[in-house]
């Protein structure tokens, strides 16, 4: 018998295909993990993982397509319809040396022993959706999804030590789902820590990103601080600024500008969390550009400003200010009047180019053609329908520069 929210399921038919095959040749095979949790919340699944009983040859002598994504820890991916389905062999591990990887693999042919291997109880469900299948869930992780509960299967310390990713995975969960952490659960992110700090920054970052666009992710950052995850891998970051978060929209440059609002290197901190350069970059130039121009500003201090910044970047920071708690009052509207008015904001904008200037004032290449070029900008940030070539020569040969 099927929990009710599993009889509704709709399972894509390259998925049902994947189960079926191997089931008539006489192996086990379960939906499992995450797409079993979702489908039980009514939430249609990013992706479709198989457990079965047979090995990864046995596996690929059942289908015509299929990728040896991960051989040794027994997963092969399946590709039907264009489509894309991970089957992993049931296996226990043991011997996480590293706080990451096991060091010993054993395939089983049971899939509570799979089950048991996993992090938390709603992770450690199986579906076997197929005519006459079943549903296993040897550790009530639908219960605790029924709870809105994250636990561990098992013994908590024993799951945080053997990876030391998932207490960060814990925390992700609850502000992505909107979940609590169980009491015991909660308690072994402390002592395990320093397994925690063994964990690639790359898997890190993937985690906290996730974690920080969510809808709750006041709950999930305001959770790493109490436990130490916080001051584990982002130090700078502390005190969180939980108001600004809540004020904010979810994006994440958005947001990791305002944990990094008060650091004087938030390039080097985001490189360290190995975030693309270009993240990291765009962060710490609104970082460093969050003083604005004064409410009571003219259009020519607000051209100047976005000059200054970008005019790219203008709202963006407007946005990271107002969520740090700056009035920003009318200055919004005027920014974005003054942008909608395509104003002169870059040289490249000029109407004259240097080597167009070098023409009028029959001057060579140097410095000087750079001083013009700069001495036109502040011109038009002043008067920007002064920007043709017309007005702008004038301007040239009337100043005498």
């Amino acid at each position: 018998m099927f929990p009710e929210q599993l009889t509704q399921a709709r399972i894509p038919h390259a998925v049902m295909t994947v189960l079926g095959r191997l089931q008539e040749r006489k192996y086990a095979a379960f939906l499992v993990g995450g797409c079993v949790r979702d489908l039980a919340r009514g939430v249609e699944p990013k992706d479709f993982d198989v457990a079965t009983s047979a090995k990864p040859e046995e596996v690929q002598r059942s289908f015509s397509k299929v990728i040896p994504t991960g051989v040794e820890h027994g997963t092969v991916t399946v590709v039907i319809d264009g489509m894309h389905v991970e089957v992993t062999t049931f296996r226990a591990e043991a011997g996480y040396e590293d706080g990451r990887r096991p060091t010993q693999v054993e395939f089983h042919s049971d899939i509570e022993a799979d089950l048991s291997r996993r992090d938390f109880t709603m992770n450690a469900m199986a579906f076997d959706p197929t005519p006459g299948g079943r549903f296993v869930d040897p550790f009530n992780g639908m219960a605790d999804l029924h709870a809105r509960l994250i636990r561990c299967v098992r013994e908590p310390l024993e799951r945080f030590g053997e990876d030391g990713l998932r207490a960060l995975r814990a925390v992700r969960f609850a502000a992505v789902l909107d979940f609590n952490i169980e009491p015991d659960t909660e308690a072994a992110i402390a002592p395990t820590l320093p397994i925690f700090k063994r964990v690639a920054m790359e898997r890190v970052r993937e985690e906290f990103t996730k974690l920080l666009t969510a809808k709750e992710a006041v709950k999930g950052v305001s959770l790493l601080e109490k436990n130490g995850l916080l001051q584990a891998f982002m130090p700078e970051a502390v005190p969180a600024p939980l108001d600004a978060l809540k004020r904010s929209a979810a994006q994440l440059e958005l947001r990791l500008g305002l944990m990094l609002a008060k650091c004087a290197n938030p390039y080097d901190v985001l490189m360290r969390l190995r975030y693309p350069i270009a993240v990291a970059k765009t962060v710490a130039h609104w970082v460093q550009h969050q003083r604005l121009p004064g409410l009571h500003s003219t259009d020519t201090d607000v051209r100047r400003w976005l000059s200054k910044v970008g005019a790219e970047h203008g709202p963006a920071i407007l946005s990271l200010a107002a969520a740090l708690g700056v009035d920003t009052g009318a200055l919004v509207p005027q920014v974005e009047a003054v942008l909608a008015s395509r104003p002169p904001l870059k040289t490249a904008d000029l109407a004259l180019d240097g080597k167009a200037i070098m023409q009028i004032l029959s001057i060579p290449p140097g410095r000087r053609v750079g001083e013009l070029t700069r001495a036109l900008l502040e011109h038009v940030l002043e008067l920007p329908l002064e920007n043709t070539p017309e007005k702008l020569t004038q301007w040239l040969t009337r100043a005498k520069v």
